[in-house]
């Protein structure tokens, strides 16, 4: 009976443990069963997305030069405007020649004296030692016998791509935002597409609805609208170069080279005239390497006022349209 009884216990403790290890078994095997369920219904996901993407027609695009070899033959111009300030301008040229995007690079010049050999050929080097996978980039200097703020909206007779990106030599944006303005100007190549926005608002205090006042940066913070876009930092279609020389009231013209002053504002007026639209705001981030600026010279908000003013008048109505739009990439905010 003992032996029996004896027996029968180390049955019971053996089935105990036998239970125990299938439970452990079982919930181990649960696991497996949801982790590969897990991954197989994420494979599935994947799988649709790209058969969605491939069904709405979206393409992937690969930002590097080496997967996109059309992008320099449709890519840009960059126009720009320089004066008596070498240090600024090999910088700009350095840091612009590494941009996928850029075609060739046009420096308005209007010094007295033509540019050195020792400053082509610098500029020359250093843009040949920025090249990548098989890149050509065309250096020129547009030599202007006058010094008018006029001449660096030019004709390019020779340009072989629509964007122009007019920048002055005393700031720098980084290429990804470069890249980010010309993505967002071939969506809207009729209007401009900058980095710097001012406003334009009816001056209040005249009692008289065709006076206005021309507002700088902490005026578009302010009132969240703006209505230009400065050519300091900008795309534009080239044809609004052959518009400004040819087309545009010369009067105005006139009233730059007199005032040295408001071409921006002139090539503003002019594109807003010719479309009816409101330029673009690009989000991008400014690194300015000098500072001696007319911009930085007392009473130049005055100035700019007198100039909104007198240019309603040639073009005989505001065309200036005011908007609240941005443009910022998504990727840089998706977190």
């Amino acid at each position: 009976m003992y032996s029996d009884s004896k027996m029968a216990m180390r049955a019971s403790v053996f089935s105990r443990r036998t239970l125990r290890h299938g439970a452990i078994v079982s919930a181990v095997g649960s696991v497996r069963i949801k982790l590969l369920l897990s991954c197989c219904v994420l494979f599935t996901l994947i799988a649709l997305a790209s058969r969605a993407a491939w069904f709405m027609g979206w393409k992937h695009q690969n930002s590097s030069p080496l997967h996109q070899p059309s992008l320099h033959r449709k890519g840009y111009t960059i126009l720009i405007n320089t004066w008596k300030r070498n240090d600024l301008l090999m910088q700009s040229i350095s840091h612009y020649s590494s941009c996928p995007g850029l075609d060739s690079i046009h420096i308005v010049w209007s010094e007295p004296d033509p540019p050195s050999v020792s400053l082509v050929d610098y500029l020359k080097n250093v843009i040949h030692s920025r090249l990548r996978h098989g890149r050509r980039i065309e250096l020129k200097f547009d030599i202007n016998a006058e010094d008018s703020l006029n001449n660096r909206f030019k004709e390019l007779t020779d340009s072989k791509t629509d964007a122009v990106f007019s920048i002055d030599d005393d700031v720098i944006f980084p290429c990804s935002s470069v890249e980010f303005a010309f993505t967002i100007w071939r969506s809207a190549p009729d209007t401009m597409v900058g980095f710097v926005p001012r406003v334009h608002w009816i001056d209040q205090s005249k009692g008289n609805a065709d006076k206005y006042i021309y507002g700088g940066w902490w005026s578009v913070w302010w009132m969240g609208t703006y209505s230009m876009v400065l050519s300091k930092a900008a795309f534009f279609h080239r044809k609004y170069l052959s518009m400004y020389t040819y087309q545009m009231p010369a009067s105005i013209r006139e009233y730059v080279t007199k005032n040295r002053n408001c071409e921006d504002i002139a090539m503003s007026f002019l594109v807003a005239n010719a479309t009816n639209s409101p330029p673009i705001w690009v989000q991008g981030k400014i690194f300015e390497i000098g500072s001696t600026g007319i911009s930085s010279l007392g009473g130049h908000s005055e100035r700019r006022t007198h100039c909104v003013n007198r240019f309603v008048a040639e073009y005989g109505r505001m065309p200036l349209v005011s908007t609240s739009v941005k443009a910022v990439d998504s990727r840089s905010i998706w977190f």
